[in-house]
């Protein structure tokens, strides 16, 4: 088998680090989104307001469908912020 259509150790190691570097700006990013929910929350309770606004939650992901430029489909921004807007729920109220 010819290895001539693989990439070179150099360059898979810099593609990794890379995509690790990446992983970690998303994962410091989540933290912080989840930081500024957890105090929108506080204030929600206080205030006695809902604290899921479905209108507001399907206004967000289509105007991220509409503002994507790069190459994820809408298909894929719609299910990847769905999926967030479920996991910062989950961790607001499992916290």
């Amino acid at each position: 088998m010819s290895t001539e259509n693989y990439p070179s150790d150099e360059t898979l190691a810099a593609t990794r680090r890379e995509i690790n570097e990446i992983d970690q700006k998303l994962l410091e990013l989540l933290n912080r989104r989840l930081e500024i929910v957890r105090t929108l929350h506080v204030h929600k309770v206080r205030a006695g307001l809902p604290l899921r606004d479905m209108a507001r939650e399907e206004s967000m992901v289509e105007q991220l469908v509409e503002a994507n430029t790069g190459t994820l489909s809408p298909t894929g921004v719609r299910r990847f912020f769905t999926h967030l807007l479920d996991l910062i729920r989950e961790e607001i109220h499992g916290a």
